[in-house]
Order: C-alpha cells, then structure tokens, then sequence
C-alpha cells in the first residue's frame, strides 16, 4: 500500500476531520481514506451517469418524430378492442 501525506492543511479543515472521524467512530486516518475514497467512486459513478445521459439523448435524437401515442391514446384503444371483443361489435354502433 502507498503512504500519501498532505501538507498544508488550515487548521478549520484538520479539526472538521477530527470531527468527523469522531462522529463516525474512525481514526481520523480511517476517515481520510473513506474521503479520498468515495470521492473517487463517485468520479466513475458520475461518469456512468454521464454515459447513460448520452445514450439516452442519443436514443431520444433516433427516435424523434415516430409520434408514439398517448398513454390516453393507448389505454382508448385497448377499451376499444375488448369492447369488441366482448360485444362482437364496433364500440360506436
């Protein structure tokens, strides 16, 4: 394992880790390495994000003006067919 040591640290940052360290019944060394590593899981996890975004526009320039229905449209039409199916019947007459 490496050994990474940070200099120059303002004594408001020092004692607010402490602090959470404490808080969180950690070593303030443990707690610096729960910092460091989850700020660098969400780096990657902004990136997914980031790459789900670009697929989804992606896939919403590819599928723009294939004029989907409603839900409403959707859900009238499915009353419709079951209607004639029931009845043996257009629904209007």
């Amino acid at each position: 394992m490496a050994t990474l040591t940070v200099r120059n640290l303002d004594d408001d940052v020092v004692r607010r880790l402490r602090i959470r360290a404490a808080e969180r019944g950690r070593s303030a060394e443990a707690e610096h390495r729960e910092i460091l590593r989850a700020a660098l899981l969400d780096d990657r996890a902004q990136s997914a994000r980031e790459q789900a975004v670009a697929r989804l526009a992606d896939f919403r320039r590819r599928t723009a003006g294939r004029g989907s229905p409603s839900s409403g449209e959707l859900l009238e039409q499915s009353r419709a067919e079951r209607t004639q199916a029931l009845t043996g019947a257009d629904e209007a007459g």
